[in-house]
């Protein structure tokens, strides 16, 4: 039997039964990470609890993360160096990420058989880089501890009665619990069941939620040149993006060039930066190619190559200059120059045009790619309304929120899950 076979065989095992007469202790609406953590949790402490999911099977989004290799968490094991990564919602996390930060994640996961290894940029995966591995350890452990998984079973209603939630309506019955736990997940990957239901649930409950909007995601872009360099991925480059004109920030790190644009662990990144700056004018951009070789030193290190490929056409002296994968794309940047002369034709305006441009390839940002291309987009429940110690709502007494419900901006690289695992271990551990 194969992983993902088992998968789904494991999360269908108590599909169909009949569960709309019972009083559960905890009712967790969310078969996602957050979900998946608080229901093992809750069910470690003896509570009676039921996950409902709406897919056929748990983890839809946790199957694609990190391209199907489960980017858990980011090494970093000083807490206010993590939380720094949250921005102004660092504040309120001190309290679940000390209850449950990254090497407790470790430890956890460990715990479960999953083996996990450290790679580029602190990221942490499963050392088999398979997020089914991590989904079925989940599920084994939910089993484990007897939490009842009812697939397939959509939340239409929530019913309150005052400060509580008495019970919600779904396509397989009405089902009761003394406390709920909201961990449906946001907006991003809508294909994967995120289709912001939480959102309208906490509306309905009084809750204050901001309306989502994609943060770590791609960016479109108008220039051909870009776009002709589809697939190509360079690991070190600086971006330096400009409003009207004037510089607001740089970074460097990976670019992948789409068909539409811009994307890769730097672009993710950024991206909710420069939304910000598109409300307010034009957004252009500059892509260094040598971020660690300041002008005069490109200059001088074109010079000498010419004077060693004097005799050769440009354009095969320019494969040597520009990113591999990239010299056919980077002419049409410069189409004022003749790229079939001979090197030793090449006045000294067109070289200091070709060392000018390789220091700074334009870029004319037209906008975000939507929330269907979004690894992660804001929007939730303002932490001000949620008390972090617990989870719990501070507006409905038996209701606890998880994961990307919270309004926190959170940047790739393992940062987003390690949310999940932080905020769902606190509810399930807190939940009454």
């Amino acid at each position: 039997m194969t992983a993902s076979a088992k998968l789904v065989i494991v999360y269908a095992t108590l599909y169909g039964m009949k569960l709309h007469h019972e009083l559960f202790d905890v009712i967790v609406v969310g078969g996602g990470a957050s979900g998946m953590m608080a229901a093992g949790q809750a069910a470690q402490r003896g509570k009676k609890v039921l996950l409902l999911e709406k897919n056929r099977r748990l983890g839809e989004k946790l199957l694609i993360t990190g391209g199907g290799r489960c980017n858990i968490t980011n090494e970093e094991y000083d807490v206010p160096a993590f939380l720094s990564h949250y921005g102004d919602s660092a504040d309120f996390l001190y309290s679940p990420f000390h209850q449950f930060g990254v090497l407790n994640t470790f430890v956890f996961f460990e715990s479960l058989g999953i083996l996990l290894v450290v790679q580029a940029r602190n990221r942490v995966f499963p050392k088999t880089e398979r997020a089914v591995d991590v989904c079925n350890a989940l599920a084994e452990n939910m089993q484990k501890h007897g939490v009842i998984i009812k697939t397939n079973c959509i939340v239409k209603k929530v019913n309150q009665n005052g400060r509580e939630i008495v019970n919600v309506e779904t396509n397989q019955g009405v089902l009761s619990a003394k406390s709920f736990i909201f961990s449906t997940g946001g907006v991003s990957h809508p294909e994967t069941g995120s289709t912001g239901d939480g959102f309208k649930w906490l509306r309905a409950l009084g809750h204050s939620v901001k309306d989502p909007t994609p943060t770590i995601v791609p960016l479109s872009v108008a220039d051909e040149w870009v776009k002709a360099l589809s697939g190509v991925s360079l690991s070190f480059m600086k971006i330096t993006i400009f409003l009207e004109g004037k510089k607001q920030f740089a970074k460097i790190g990976k670019v992948l060039f789409t068909h539409f644009g811009l994307s890769g662990p730097l672009i993710l990144n950024i991206a909710g930066g420069v939304g910000d700056l598109l409300e307010d004018g034009v957004v252009t951009a500059a892509i260094d190619t040598y971020p660690d070789t300041n002008l005069g030193d490109m200059d001088k290190k074109v010079v000498n190559l010419f004077n060693l490929m004097k005799n050769s056409d440009l354009k095969t002296a320019f494969k040597e200059l520009a990113p591999e994968g990239t010299a056919g794309a980077l002419q049409g940047v410069l189409p004022q120059i003749d790229f079939n002369k001979k090197v030793h034709s090449v006045t000294r305006d067109e070289r200091k045009l070709i060392v000018n441009t390789l220091k700074a390839l334009p870029v004319t940002i037209t906008g975000l790619m939507g929330n269907d291309m979004a690894v992660s987009a804001d929007g939730g429940v303002e932490l001000s309304e949620v008390d972090t110690r617990t989870m719990r709502s501070k507006l409905i007494d038996n209701l606890y929120i998880t994961g990307d419900l919270l309004h926190i901006n959170k940047p790739s690289g393992g940062y987003s899950l390690q949310l999940c695992w932080t905020t769902g271990f606190v509810a399930g551990n807190a939940v009454i």
